[in-house]
């Protein structure tokens, strides 16, 4: 017969030779939900502030970019323009030269000659007008140096200071920049020109 405490420790046979294996518990750390909840809440907090930045900064570059092809649709004409407004200074300088006494006794060829060259300078400020290049006179107008050179001062007591009596070159706006300021005359000796008062009606002084 087999002894019953030989076959126990027999090492041919692992299974009864080896003790039985007690897994140790697992301690758990302190409130481990509490931390992963905090450190998740962080992680989206700083995610949406990356997100809210990049979306500020996105909106940013679309409102310049947008702001620079428009001014480079308005203004990117200015050099070719400044090169045109010596065409309409000639048209008008031409037509300057001829006195309305002489106009209006001219002959059939010459008055001909003289609607061509006012139809061309039309043609000529439309053209301009539709790139966004006006023309603009300032005469009669209180003197505003943003828009306007004096040339020289004229003595006339009849308007008030600093009226513009006589405009030498029309001036030229693109888009709402100065392309050319007027060069103007103006006056002196008369009463100052009206000013606003408190945004009320403007009111003269002496």
């Amino acid at each position: 017969m087999t002894d019953p405490d030989l076959q126990k420790n027999d090492p041919a046979n692992p299974a009864q030779a080896s003790e039985p294996v007690v897994s140790k518990p697992y301690i758990m750390p302190d409130d481990p939900e509490a931390g992963s909840a905090e450190a998740l809440a962080k992680e989206a907090a700083d995610a949406r502030d990356r997100m809210l930045r990049t979306l500020a900064e996105m909106e940013n570059l679309r409102k310049r970019t947008s702001r620079e092809v428009a001014d480079a649709r308005i203004y990117g004409i200015t050099g070719f323009a400044r090169d045109v407004l010596d065409i309409a200074d000639n048209l008008q300088r031409a037509l300057d030269a001829v006195p309305a006494e002489a106009r209006a006794s001219a002959e059939p060829g010459l008055k001909a000659l003289i609607e061509g060259v006012e139809l061309t300078e039309r043609s000529l400020l439309n053209t301009l007008e539709k790139n966004g290049v006006k023309k603009f006179d300032p005469a009669g107008g209180r003197f505003d140096p943003n828009f306007q050179q004096a040339m020289f001062e004229v003595p006339d007591a009849s308007v008030p200071a600093g009226t513009v009596v006589q405009v030498m070159q029309a001036g030229y706006m693109i888009g709402e920049r100065v392309l050319r300021p007027a060069l103007v005359g103006v006056s002196k000796g008369g009463a100052k020109a009206a000013t606003v008062v408190n945004g009320n009606e403007p009111e003269g002084e002496a």
